[in-house]
């Protein structure tokens, strides 16, 4: 039996911010037949993929999945019960945007199944809500962690976006000294980076918005590194950082290359060695459910290459590389090959070699794009 993950995207938001690049549509149009839709779609590849494998993870991401009422959430996790097999500790996690629930809702989503929430908190300043166009300020922020608490929910993650323009290192650590006084037991630190199509990456194109330079990126990311350690929040992922034990089990699922089914408009899947996506229009999505029972728009057969060059870089931005799997799967050639220019990059602090594994430094998480472009 596989150990796979389950995504699903809820594409409603009521509000789109300046640097999301996600598909969203801020309406509440067609969330009944969305959801029709979303349950035939898992019936369909349900048939498909029930046999072999059981899943660990559920992730609902969007968009903003909380604003759906929390009985619309407990039918799509029925639904993947019954089509599924799931295992009995699964980690169920629903994507929370501050503004968008209360205590009553949040203890409601607790009720229905969901037993981790990743709260998009961005930042505690309000000049830098205000700049991401979050719909929530500081104390909404600070109250949606507490009221996750207070509802019941032990497992609770913070995203934050560093390197904001204009922002200094002492806005950066009030951040950090912010969140890590709150009851969360996982933090997810992002840069900020600008993506094609945003209302950001055009107002940087008009000269409206200055971003600060690659170094100055790379010096936040080491002060993050440095202070979430000092913390307790171990670095499992580049940008993820968590308590023993609460590491996210969906992110390590894509990490360490699992397979993945994911639902709605505009998701990826990944099945052995298969790669698909759905179409991202919401009627589109809906129409092609309603046509074929899936709305596959592209897919991809994951070439040798491609196999080996997405597990190194995969495993390199996370925990490592295992050298024993990796010689399982490909043999010692490559290993062989590249031990000079690992022996360079430890002499350097950038890499920890031994003969278990092969490891980035904090110093080398904040390079690892430019090593990956070395090695693969």
């Amino acid at each position: 039996m596989k150990n796979s993950a389950l995504y699903i995207h809820i594409p409603f938001c009521d509000h789109k911010c300046i640097y999301c690049d996600f598909y969203s549509i801020i309406t509440k149009d067609n969330i009944p037949s969305f959801l029709a839709s979303l349950k035939k779609e898992i019936e369909y590849y349900s048939r498909l993929y029930s046999k072999d494998r059981y899943f660990t993870s559920i992730y609902f991401g969007g968009g903003t999945p909380s604003l759906m009422d929390a009985s619309y959430i407990l039918e799509i996790i029925d639904c993947l019960h019954k089509n599924f097999s799931v295992s009995e500790n699964v980690e169920i996690t629903l994507e929370t945007n501050p503004g968008t629930v209360n205590r009553g809702k949040l203890r409601d989503f607790f009720a229905a199944g969901i037993n981790r929430v990743s709260i998009g908190v961005q930042s505690f300043l309000e000049e830098d809500l205000k700049f991401l166009t979050r719909i929530h300020n500081r104390t909404t922020a600070i109250d949606t962690v507490y009221n996750a608490l207070y509802a019941g929910f032990e497992n609770i993650s913070a995203d934050l976006i560093f390197n904001l323009s204009g922002q200094t290192k002492t806005k950066w650590l009030y951040n950090l000294e912010t969140v890590v006084e709150l009851p969360v037991k996982h933090i997810s630190a992002y840069s900020l980076i600008l993506e094609r199509g945003t209302i950001l990456n055009k107002m940087v194109i008009d000269g409206k918005v200055k971003i600060q330079d690659a170094d100055y990126d790379a010096e936040l990311y080491e002060l993050t590194m440095d202070f979430l350690d000092s913390k307790g929040f171990f670095q499992y992922e580049v940008s993820n950082f968590s308590k023993e034990g609460f590491e996210c089990v969906h992110n390590k699922a894509y990490w360490e290359y699992r397979d993945y089914l994911s639902f709605g408009p505009s998701s990826h899947s990944f099945v052995d060695g298969k790669r698909w996506w759905n179409f991202s229009g919401l009627k589109k999505y809906i129409s092609e459910i309603e046509k074929n029972n899936h709305a596959v728009a592209g897919s991809e057969i994951v070439t040798d290459e491609q196999f080996f060059d997405e597990y190194v870089m995969l495993a390199l931005r996370s925990n490592g590389i295992n050298v024993t799997e990796l010689q399982l799967r490909f043999g010692d050639t490559w290993l062989k090959n590249k031990s000079k220019y690992f022996s360079d990059l430890q002499q350097h602090n950038l890499l920890t070699v031994t003969k278990e594994s092969i490891r980035l430094t904090k110093s080398g998480y904040a390079v690892c794009d430019e090593i990956l472009s070395n090695i693969l």
